[in-house]
């Protein structure tokens, strides 16, 4: 198993951002740099994300989570930080909480605790659940998946009337632009910077673009959930847990529209007395729409424990 990580100057305490599902490295570019002259920042690609190796059928918690302890254990050779957003954050809850050695304090960025455990995954998670199946009929067929073909099918609820959603005229153009650019340019390669798009739009592309399936079809088949309960796990993790929690919306009709409620930050707080709470006015990449805020949290949590 080969992962992709990023390493910056050893300024101290080790930290280590692992992106959500589908995410790569750079989904932290804007908040490492701040970090990066107090901490030792280590960022990773989970297995079957960016330039780290796919592993069919070795998508569970155990697998992807020990993965990370190695690499984090063969480069700094000590207990980390980790700090995790959405599935990434399940997958450091899973390092806390199985190779307690190794880590040093765990921040949950806006992580899915309960969510994707069923049958809730299936039922009041749906929203969740349905975006997976849709991701995984989208990246699937490795050989003919499209750049558009999860986003034209991605929706954002306002109400349970009413949904975002991508417009088709755009989802076209994406499909069908950068087939128009290979022939008219054989010998170079297609770039979205081509085109005037936004950030945050290039780098879904580009992380849809270097994503297996696997990961996504684990979280649908079970397989991710192998053995692993987030009460149980939460209640043997002993170090420091900072929680941020970001904005969330419940629809009859879609369910919960985020990575947790309220209830679920109370019952984190029930099963690890110990753990912080910062509510975070932000979509669900909170180290990418709100990377100021992140930084400020990050580092105040961490002068508050002694970590840096």
């Amino acid at each position: 198993m080969g992962m992709n990580h990023v390493e910056g100057p050893d300024n101290g305490a080790p930290l280590v951002p692992v992106p959500a599902q589908v995410g790569i490295w750079q989904a932290y570019e804007k908040a490492l740099a701040p970090p990066s002259r107090s901490f030792r920042v280590l960022a990773i690609e989970v297995r079957g994300h960016g330039r780290s190796s796919w592993a069919p059928g070795g998508c569970a918690w155990s697998s992807v989570g020990g993965d990370a302890a190695e690499l984090v254990e063969g480069v700094v050779r000590g207990p980390a930080i980790a700090s995790g957003n959405s599935s990434g954050g399940i997958m450091g809850l899973w390092r806390a909480s199985r190779a307690a050695r190794r880590a040093r304090a765990l921040v949950l960025g806006d992580a899915p605790a309960f969510c994707v455990e069923m049958p809730r995954f299936e039922g009041r998670g749906r929203f969740t659940c349905e975006g997976l199946e849709r991701l995984v009929g989208a990246i699937g067929d490795v050989g003919g998946r499209g750049l558009a073909d999860y986003l034209g099918g991605q929706v954002m609820p306002v109400s349970d009337a009413r949904a975002k959603g991508v417009p088709d005229r755009f989802a076209a153009f994406v499909s069908r632009e950068p087939g128009q650019t290979g022939r008219r340019r054989p010998r170079s390669p297609v770039a979205l910077g081509q085109w005037h798009l936004p950030e945050v739009l290039k780098r879904q592309f580009q992380s849809l673009k270097t994503s297996g399936p696997d990961f996504a079809r684990a979280f649908v088949d079970g397989r991710a959930r192998e053995g692993f309960g987030h009460d149980a796990a939460l209640r043997q993790v002993g170090v420091p847990l900072p929680v941020m929690h970001a904005d969330w919306r419940r629809y009859e009709r879609y369910g919960l529209v985020g990575a947790m409620d309220d209830d679920d930050a109370r019952r984190i707080a029930e099963l690890v007395p110990h753990a912080g709470y910062v509510r975070m006015p932000a979509k669900r990449v909170i180290h990418a729409f709100r990377s100021r805020a992140f930084v400020r949290a990050i580092g105040g949590f961490a002068a508050g424990h002694g970590l840096c």
